[in-house]
């Protein structure tokens, strides 16, 4: 096949030396990091484990693309920073991308197209899109092997995801003043991992909502573990009395912020005016206090334990408040410890949405942008696991997923395929070199 031949053309000259380059330099990619990517993914198995639940319709005579490697190249893709579909025109044949997807780089048959991932992403409907959800639940299960886990508490919060068009799904909503999707994200903070990522409306969840959906979490958890403790945590968006009636019955414990209204204000105002006076004696910047009340909204049907953090300073009273079923910490221990630590959630929505470009969910149909929000959670699982191999002591051990991308991913390789093996030499001058050494040797699977 002929082959256009681009003219050379040159460069500011240094040192007296002219400077010529042409894009002649053979089969080379800038992405050569992709290779730890797939190593990792054998490693913990998330692509094997969601193109089992992808309904495939082809004929499977005519059928060049398995949808494990469709798969595979969309999430290697994702975490490389290539978020658009369309980015798969020219990496279908990088080098690097068909070798980490099974392929010779020049022997092999080139990745898959756009128009073949995005019927891939319109392929499943609502029962697979149901299982592939259970899907990430059971890969969250899986992470921690045999060590069965006495308890975990889990960080539910939404995010804003403005929508490119009239999607399906997509509201206005007046606070944004857009029009927007409110995707659901669920965390296991103490380890980074995610749980489940839903889509949902540009509304906020109402308390049969949150309780549907939290049911199904908690039963697809109980079956692997049934006997593991349960915490929920989240702000006062889930601090419904469906959500705690539920939670209560269930043996669920949880942790949700309290919107201040009136009577609580009221049964909390001796405490508050005792701040008061203590921060005009010290004559204090700020002043803060806590303390328990038992509250019970005309909604609840029963009283609850309610904590509040009330805070004065010279400009007046700040007042925050949360509803809790645990008994045993003090207020201050359940509010500054337990409950404030629900804030590195949205570090980790920051990681899925910003650095993954999760918000890329432009498909009309929501089963599609559900089927997107599942690979982008699958791509957070190989970066999550890269940056769990780094050893603890290294510099990037507790990076953001974008440094890891241009220490480790974003690295310059030459691919030379011979007779009988490929050949891939990486760029002198890469700056994690003994690092990449170190996590491709111990990601190598042992031998049979």
């Amino acid at each position: 096949m002929d082959q256009d031949t681009d003219l050379p053309f040159d460069l500011p000259s240094v040192s007296r030396k002219k400077i010529t380059a042409a894009f002649d330099g053979g089969r080379i990619s800038s992405d050569g990091g992709v290779m730890l990517l797939s190593a990792v993914e054998r490693r913990i198995g998330i692509i094997d484990r969601l193109w089992r639940l992808i309904p495939d319709r082809r004929n499977p005579f005519l059928v060049t693309h398995s949808v494990a490697s469709i798969l595979k190249a969309r999430i290697f893709a994702i975490a490389c920073g290539y978020e658009d579909g369309n980015d798969l025109a020219f990496l279908r044949t990088d080098p690097a991308f068909k070798l980490a997807c099974g392929r010779l780089p020049e022997g092999g048959k080139d990745l898959c197209s756009q128009p073949t991932l995005s019927r891939l992403e319109n392929a499943p409907d609502l029962r697979s899109s149901i299982r592939l959800t259970y899907g990430l639940i059971d890969q969250y299960c899986a992470s921690f092997g045999s060590a069965v886990p006495m308890a975990i508490t889990l960080d539910i919060d939404d995010t804003v995801d403005v929508v490119y068009g009239r999607q399906q799904l997509s509201l206005f909503n007046a606070h944004e003043g857009e029009y927007v999707f409110k995707p659901i994200h669920v965390y296991d903070v103490a380890t980074g991992r995610p749980v489940v990522v839903i889509l949902r409306p540009g509304k906020t969840p109402s308390g049969k909502e949150v309780r549907g959906w939290v049911r199904r979490m908690v039963r697809q958890i109980r079956k692997h573990w049934p006997t593991t403790h349960i915490t929920l945590r989240g702000d006062g968006h889930y601090a419904r009395p469906e959500v705690m009636a539920w939670a209560e019955r269930k043996g669920v414990d949880y942790i949700f912020g309290l919107a201040g209204s009136k009577p609580l204000h009221a049964k909390a105002e001796a405490f508050a005016d005792h701040i008061r006076v203590v921060r005009a004696e010290q004559d204090a910047a700020a002043v803060r206090g806590y303390t328990e009340v038992r509250h019970g909204a005309k909604s609840w049907g029963c009283e609850r334990r309610v904590i509040a953090r009330i805070e004065a300073t010279p400009l007046g009273l700040d007042s925050r408040f949360v509803v809790t079923s645990l008994t045993d910490p003090d207020p201050e221990t359940l509010y500054a410890k337990l409950y404030c630590a629900r804030g590195h959630a949205e570090n980790l929505i920051k990681l899925h949405k910003t650095q993954l470009k999760s918000d890329r969910t432009s498909c009309r149909c929501p089963l599609a942008n559900q089927m997107r929000l599942i690979l982008h959670t699958a791509a957070y699982w190989l970066m999550l696991a890269v940056r769990d191999q780094i050893p603890r002591a290294h510099k990037l051990a507790t990076a953001e997923f974008n440094t890891i991308r241009l220490r480790l991913l974003k690295i310059g390789a030459r691919i030379k395929e011979t007779a009988h093996r490929v050949r891939i030499a990486f760029a002198a001058a890469c700056p994690e070199a003994s690092l990449l050494r170190h996590l491709m040797a111990s990601l190598k699977p042992a031998p049979a």
